[in-house]
């Protein structure tokens, strides 16, 4: 039974020598596996792979085809939440039954679509993550997954729902129309190439938004630009010390980041048939 998954750009574009690796890579190992990137993962309208009208229009297009069975988001960046909104209204009865993948930026995508109950809803690295060192194991895990060869690792607490954001994307989805309701989850995130200053300061919003949750993991906070003074506190002890103020569990660490070791993580909670559940 072959696979067939979209891939669509809903912020920035993929470069085309990255997309055709990750096609090639496909096309060698995975027999039973189609990928079709959308052209529109290749346009470039100043920061966008296209203008919003464009990359809501290719989204729509993959999600409300009946042939296809996942949608893999090619890259981040900044942009989904533009559209994420007329994503949902415009999702049709075939974008139900699909798999939606990816992490950072898509994290609005990802949010929506949980809150409203449209399709498998999955944290998982990016096609683009191909230019990452180990980026190769990146794509053969998420093409392994999506056709079936391998459920995601089960957490720790396997009777409990799970979400996973990039921490800012996090920040700005609360108390907004896209954020889902996690109480009860739990909660992981990651961030890359903030000030600690800033990663508190995200923290100090976010866990705000929070209370009621199962508990938070901390993924990997990377990158980390050097500020002109120490701040005093590695990315744990912030996590720590909102978590406390919050009252809400701090879980220890999370295998997720702007990396190729970024772990799959589906929405909600993953049962023995391979569904994401709300």
């Amino acid at each position: 039974m072959t696979t067939r998954i979209a891939l669509v750009a809903p912020g920035k574009p993929i470069r085309r020598d990255r997309a055709e690796r990750v096609a090639a890579l496909a096309a060698a190992e995975y027999p039973d596996v189609t990928l079709h990137f959308h052209e529109q993962c290749f346009a470039e309208t100043g920061h966008f792979a296209g203008d919003d009208a464009t990359r809501l229009g290719a989204l729509l297009e993959c999600a409300n085809d009946p042939e296809v069975d996942a949608i893999w988001f090619a890259m981040g960046g900044y942009g989904a939440n533009r559209i994420a909104a007329d994503a949902i209204a415009g999702m049709e009865q075939a974008a139900r039954g699909k798999t939606y993948l990816g992490y950072s930026d898509n994290g609005y995508l990802l949010a929506a679509l949980y809150r409203h109950g449209i399709g498998r809803p999955v944290h998982g690295p990016l096609a683009g993550d191909i230019r990452r060192e180990g980026g190769e194991a990146a794509v053969r895990r998420v093409l392994d997954f999506l056709s079936g060869k391998a459920a995601p690792p089960a957490p720790s607490e396997a009777d409990q729902p799970q979400a996973a954001f990039n921490l800012m994307t996090l920040s700005m989805l609360v108390g907004t129309e896209l954020m889902p309701y996690v109480t009860g989850h739990i909660v992981s995130v990651e961030e890359v190439s903030e000030h600690l200053y800033a990663v508190d300061r995200l923290f100090f919003h976010v866990t705000e938004h929070l209370k009621g949750i199962a508990g938070l993991r901390l993924g990997r906070i990377s990158d980390i630009p050097e500020n002109d003074r120490p701040f005093g506190f590695e990315a744990e002890e912030i996590a720590r010390y909102w978590c406390e103020r919050a009252g809400i569990p701090y879980l220890g660490r999370a295998d997720i980041g702007h990396d190729a070791d970024n772990a799959i993580i589906p929405f909600g909670l993953w049962s023995k048939s391979g569904q994401g559940l709300a």
